[in-house]
């Protein structure tokens, strides 16, 4: 059995005793201080802990977050055991799919080129040691902006990514692993549930039709409510769709979880899995900015030599990588940057910090801004590992994963 799969049932066996009902929380690993707040949250709640990786984060080109999978798995391996976390934890990719990584999109890839780079990421995170696959081609660029992709090529698609996967693995003999699919984004087809149930169905035939009845996935991603701009969860779209996907020995897993208004109805709805993401990226964000007023304060008493310009730098880097275009709101798009409200203008360069926090500007803005700070007396790296970890700290509670791992073996 695949090590989440053995996770899930044992948090099943668990609820039939004790009729507590869980989700496990994942997290996208955006940078490397939510990486290690989350070993520490994991570790301080202990539980099991989920890392959720797009392309875009972690892939063979080093992804924003300048980590190849194998670089990956090192750093989970070395940060757990740099607070000495003994529970499970679980690195999956997230979103693997053609034109899911924004250079596919911005240069308009060709499906067989797409594809392809889809499969060599995938063999590349087998091979490293990943232990699920989150297999979402659910977009297509080439089709008319109002047109939906048609739910049977999603299924083709999905089969034709899993054999590839599930080949190499076996080729090479490595671990068995899990599988997440379905995407929560309209256009993917999943949220109308006469589809989602066509979906399910094709593709339960598909994998029995390439000799793969034995594969499954764990975790199908439904439209549960919450996307990038709402933050209520919908319970009962959320209960039918977990009764669903039951008779299958499936969970559904919700994205877009960040900020959610009701979390603690996630495991009463049977939900197995929720992600989490840009919210600890704000976080992040908000405590530099606080140690950077510190530093202020400490400046106009003459005890800063040179100020490190946190906020100043992380506005210019995310302006000029362009990647906040990408969430402009439909009637924003022809609007330039500085036609925007403050707010809406906060808000992106918050969320957006994620895709610059490894730049090197960035990199000696945040060294700088530590050191000042230090001379001073003040630990600046717990400061915002402690802002991330109050936020993880909701969900592990909501969710009911707290001391999970005294019951995992």
């Amino acid at each position: 059995m695949a090590k989440l799969e053995n996770i899930l049932q044992q948090i099943a066996d668990l609820e039939s005793q004790t009729k507590i009902k869980r989700t496990l929380l994942a997290v996208c690993p955006n940078s490397i201080s939510v990486i290690k707040a989350a070993f520490r949250a994991a570790k301080r709640n202990n539980s099991p802990i989920l890392f959720a990786a797009t392309l875009n984060q972690v892939d063979t080109d080093g992804g924003y977050t300048g980590l190849n999978h194998q670089e990956f798995i090192k750093l989970l391996k070395i940060e757990s055991e740099t607070i000495n976390y003994k529970g499970p934890y679980i690195a999956a990719i997230d979103h693997g799919g053609p034109w899911l990584k924004d250079i596919q999109a911005i240069e308009k890839w060709d499906l067989e080129k797409a594809m392809s780079a889809v499969k060599k990421s995938f063999e590349s995170a087998i091979a490293a040691g990943f232990d699920m696959i989150h297999v979402d081609p659910t977009v297509d660029i080439f089709l008319p902006k109002d047109e939906t992709i048609n739910i049977k090529t999603v299924v083709e698609r999905t089969i034709e990514l899993i054999m590839h996967a599930e080949t190499f693995r076996r080729k090479h003999n490595y671990p068995t692993i899990s599988y997440e699919v379905g995407t929560e984004e309209v256009h993917g087809g999943l949220a109308d549930e006469k589809v989602f149930d066509i979906f399910i169905n094709e593709l339960k035939k598909g994998l029995e039709a390439v000799n793969l009845a034995d594969v499954w996935p764990c975790f199908i991603v439904g439209k549960v409510g919450t996307d990038l701009h709402t933050t209520v969860f919908d319970t009962k779209t959320a209960k039918d769709l977990s009764q669903k996907v039951k008779q299958f020995g499936s969970y559904i897993k919700g994205h877009y979880t960040d900020g959610v208004d009701n979390p603690q109805d996630y495991p009463t709805s049977g939900m197995g899995a929720a992600n989490v993401g840009p919210e600890f990226t704000i976080d992040e964000y908000d405590a530099l900015i606080e140690l950077e007023n510190k530093e202020q304060e400490l400046d106009e008493l003459e005890k800063i030599a040179q100020l490190s310009n946190m906020k100043k730098t992380l506005w210019k880097l995310v302006y000029d990588s362009k990647r906040w275009i990408k969430w402009l709101q439909p009637d924003e798009k022809d609007k330039s940057f500085d036609q925007l409200t403050y707010e809406r203008k906060e808000w992106l360069i918050k969320t957006g910090c994620r895709y610059i926090w490894q730049h090197p500007e960035a990199s000696v803005a945040r060294l700088k801004l530590y050191d000042n700070l230090k001379r001073n007396g003040i630990d600046a790296e717990a400061v915002v590992l402690e802002k991330i970890e109050h936020t993880m700290d909701k969900y592990f509670y909501a969710f009911n994963i707290v001391n999970l791992n005294d019951y995992l073996k």
